[in-house]
Order: C-alpha cells, then structure tokens, then sequence
C-alpha cells in the first residue's frame, strides 16, 4: 500500500487536523521498512518486554500480526531495550508489519536487515526483565499523540500520522 505521509497530511488535515494526529520524525528508523502502515495494538510496559514477546508470538494457529502496528508506550525509558532482534525476528515470521517504540531497541544492525519497520527513541544494549508487568489494547499517549487499540498509524521518513479510520 503506497503512501506518503505528506500526501495523506494534505489530503485530510484542513487547517485544523480534527480527523488526524500528526507528529514529525521524533523517532530513529531502525527497520528494514521505512514506511510503516496498518491497524494499532497498544501496550503500556515499563522495562519489561513479556507483554511484547506475547504480542509477537503466534499461538501456533494463526498470524497475531496480520499487517498490524503494535505500538509500545515504554515510558519513554532510555535504560532497557524492550526489543531486540529476536523478537523482531518473530514479528516478521508473525505477519506484523512494524513497531513503534516510545523508547529503545537494541541489535540495531541486524534488526535494520528485518521486513520490519522500526521506530524508537534509542538503542541501548540492556534487555529487560519478563515479568509480564503491563496492559494490552489500551489508550496510549507519547510524543503529542494519543493512540487507541483499533486506529490506523502510517508511519514514513518524514513523520506520523494516527486516524481512527483506515485512510488508504
């Protein structure tokens, strides 16, 4: 599905973007995919990645992924990677189409050879603990944007943008 989010901006932001959140390139690329697009999963973890180790495992029935976006609200935390290039790897297997971090990745060099689009705030080499600590499909806000389960995020070099709706 091609888009640009400049395009999309022009094409449902008036002068006042009621319908769409915008946010510029606050985030570093680290995917093999620079545009990231689809339906959102969220979850709200600090420095625990179980709940990300769920959400990229598939139940041996089917794909979790399914061209989705899971979106992890980490606190913004700059002291541990909640993914590393295992769980990327697994997220790829699994049908998703990217991640958007609010904080950091680590093996970034391998990670940047994955079908995965990437963004977060760092890198840092630390994992995390696996407490399972969080919550699954809830509102979640960083970087000026608020984001619920079930909205569409497209993602580029020059920034994203959050609808409600699917938009292409």
């Amino acid at each position: 599905m091609p888009f640009i989010t400049a395009d999309l901006c022009d094409e449902f932001c008036d002068d006042n973007c009621d319908d769409i959140q915008v946010v510029g390139t606050c985030m570093k690329s680290y995917g093999g995919r620079t545009k990231i697009h689809g339906e959102v999963v969220t979850l709200k973890l600090f420095e625990d990645n179980q709940l990300v180790r769920d959400q990229v495992n598939s139940n041996g029935k089917d794909s979790k992924g399914n061209g989705k976006v899971l979106v992890i609200d980490a606190g913004a935390s700059m002291n541990r990677a909640v993914l590393g290039d295992m769980l990327a790897a697994k997220a790829v297997e699994n049908g998703w189409n990217g991640v958007i971090i609010n904080g950091c990745i680590r093996d970034s060099v391998e990670m940047s050879t994955m079908e995965l689009g990437v963004k977060a705030l760092g890198t840092h080499p630390l994992k995390t603990v696996k407490a399972g600590v969080g919550q699954t499909n809830i509102r979640v806000s960083f970087l000026g944007l608020t984001i619920n389960a079930g909205d569409y995020l497209y993602a580029d070099e020059d920034g994203m943008i959050v609808s409600p709706k699917q938009l292409v």
